[in-house]
C-alpha cells in the first residue's frame, strides 16, 4: 500500500493561505489546514463575515451614515435612561430597607424593655411567694400528729 499525497497551496485573505491535500490509496480525507502566508508567520486568520465589515471607510454624508449614527444615538439614549431608571429603583429600595430596618430596631428595643419589666415583676412575685411561705417545723408536724392520735 503506497501513500500518495499532492498539497495545493492558494493565496489567501489577510496574509493566510490555505493549503488543499489530496490523498490517494489511503481512503482519508484530510481537512484543509490554515496557514500563515508570509515567512514570518505573523497575522491572525480572519472569517470572512468579518473582513467585508471593515472593508470600506463609510461616507459621513451618506444617508447609510446618518441612518446609522441616528439609530445608535437612539439605542445610547435609551441605554442610559434605563442605566438611570435602574440607579433610581435601587436607591429607593435601599431607602426603603433603611425604613424598615428602623423600624425593626424600635422593636426590638421596646420588647427587650417590655420583657425586662415583665422579668422584674416576675422575680418580686416569686420573692413574695417565698417569703410568705412558712417552713415547716418538725415539732409541729409531730405535735400535730400526736394530738391527732389521741
Amino acid at each position: 500500500m503506497s501513500k500518495i499525497s499532492q498539497q495545493n497551496s492558494t493565496p489567501g485573505v489577510n496574509g493566510i493561505s490555505v493549503i488543499h491535500t489530496q490523498a490517494h490509496a489511503s481512503g482519508l480525507q484530510q481537512v484543509p489546514q490554515l496557514v500563515p502566508a508570509g515567512p514570518g508567520g505573523g497575522g491572525k486568520a480572519v472569517a470572512p463575515s468579518k473582513q467585508s465589515k471593515k472593508s470600506s471607510p463609510m461616507d459621513r454624508n451618506s444617508d447609510e451614515y446618518r441612518q446609522r449614527r441616528e439609530r445608535n444615538n437612539m439605542a445610547v439614549k435609551k441605554s442610559r435612561l434605563k442605566s438611570k431608571q435602574k440607579a433610581q429603583d435601587t436607591l429607593q429600595r435601599v431607602n426603603q430597607l433603611k425604613e424598615e430596618n428602623e423600624r425593626l430596631e424600635a422593636k426590638i428595643k421596646l420588647l427587650t424593655k417590655e420583657l425586662s419589666v415583665l422579668k422584674d415583676l416576675f422575680l418580686e412575685h416569686a420573692h413574695n411567694l417565698a417569703d410568705n411561705v412558712q417552713p415547716i417545723s418538725t415539732e409541729n408536724t409531730t405535735r400535730d400528729s400526736d394530738s391527732a392520735g389521741q
